[in-house]
């Protein structure tokens, strides 16, 4: 009789039921490190390419951000869910007449917006410049409404903010718009020169409240290069946090790019990182790495401009990262942020001391019990055979 011809195995399977101890024990340490790592996020769908993106905002059932246009002005993405984003149109195709004034380089496209709803308007700042260039504006719009299908719907200039030329204490762009609790409106900014700033605006105008007021140094990466810029502010609690870039963007699989945070109890500084350095003096506690390290996936490389937007209870972030599997396209993501027991943020989960016992001991605890079970087996099939060549 022809024998019959065994189907291939994966070798997991031939180990499994050679070892079934060690299947179980892998099983068990598996489900412990699924507990910690927590639950795995869908991915962002849709159009996914941005760069420089503001911080998500709602309007009615949709929500939006607004990202450095492509070729001409801003760009716009939307959607429903948080998940499938979709193109929107292009705000200032046609640059703003003062902007081709001030700024004689500029490129034609607008950079890194930030969006804030106050005094009954979505206020829109955004930077014009050119690479490597002091001479910079932050400029602002309006608008009553995000939804495109409004009657009411359209963005008005309102002109420049701040600005900066070759010799100026800072560089006037990167914007990010601040409101706090008390009704009070503030920017922080800056790129290169001498580190990011702070100024405070009109809580009803969104221009500055004193113009003749200098703006304030509120983070410095070193006297060299001065290589940071993207900051954002955010409150939480009792402390304002201050997140920064560090080192080059806009070099594909090449940058540089990396998140930093402080934080402090006064919007005015100092912000200090985990180890108490002032973000003046080069501090900055690690939030995202350049390589993807922290976020477990080698392709997230070079990310930045952080934005934080809350939905239904659920902290997320946003920032654009440069896809290592896509030649370095710039793509935009948008994640759950996670908060440690001494109110510092996390780009991961971060168990509770309880949580990480139980895990450890569920992992330790099925890892025994599991190669107890096979051992069990053993010893029954041992005795089973001691009783037969009794009987013979």
């Amino acid at each position: 009789m022809a024998k019959r011809k065994r189907r291939g195995q994966h070798p997991a399977v031939r180990t499994a039921r050679k070892w079934p101890g060690f299947a179980h024990a892998v099983g068990a340490v598996l489900a412990g490190a699924l507990f910690l790592a927590g639950v795995v996020e869908a991915a962002i769908t849709g159009t996914v390419t941005a760069h420089d993106p503001s911080p998500v905002v709602a309007d009615g059932s949709m929500f939006y951000y607004y990202a450095t246009g492509s070729s001409t002005g801003l760009i716009t993405r939307s959607s429903s869910n948080l998940s499938a984003w979709q193109r929107g149109p292009t705000i200032f195709s046609t640059p703003p007449s003062w902007v081709t004034t001030d700024v004689p380089n500029y490129g034609g496209n607008l950079w890194a917006p930030d969006i804030e709803y106050f005094d009954g308007q979505y206020h829109l700042y955004y930077a014009a410049s050119s690479f490597g260039s002091q001479v910079s504006a932050i400029g602002m719009a309006t608008s009553p409404t995000l939804n495109t299908s409004s009657p009411s719907f359209g963005w008005v200039d309102q002109g420049a903010v701040i600005q900066s030329t070759t010799g100026s204490l800072y560089n006037a762009i990167d914007p990010s718009v601040f409101l706090d609790t008390n009704g009070s409106l503030w920017m922080s900014f800056g790129s290169f020169w001498q580190g990011i700033y702070l100024t405070q605006l009109n809580p009803t105008t969104g221009q500055l409240l004193n113009p003749s007021t200098p703006p304030t140094r509120i983070a410095r990466k070193d006297t060299g290069t001065d290589a940071i810029e993207a900051s954002y502010l955010y409150k939480r609690g009792n402390y304002y946090y201050l997140f920064v870039n560090w080192n080059d963007c806009c070099q594909g699989v090449n940058s540089t790019y990396e998140v930093r945070v402080g934080r402090s109890t006064s919007i005015n500084g100092p912000f200090l990182d985990k180890n108490g350095v002032a973000l003046t003096d080069g501090g900055g506690t690690l939030f995202l790495d350049d390589a993807g390290a922290i976020l477990g996936n080698s392709a997230i490389i070079g990310p930045g401009q952080i934005g934080i937007f809350s939905d239904a209870g659920v902290d997320y972030y946003s920032f654009h990262y440069y896809d290592g599997n896509n030649n370095g396209t710039a793509k935009f993501d948008l994640l759950p942020l996670y908060w440690t027991g001494d109110n510092w943020p996390s780009a991961v989960p971060v168990p509770e001391p309880a949580s990480w016992g139980l895990a450890v001991i569920a992992a330790v605890g099925g890892f025994l019990l599991c190669m107890l079970i096979p051992l069990a087996t053993a010893r029954r099939k041992l005795n089973r055979v001691k009783r037969l060549q009794q009987v013979a």
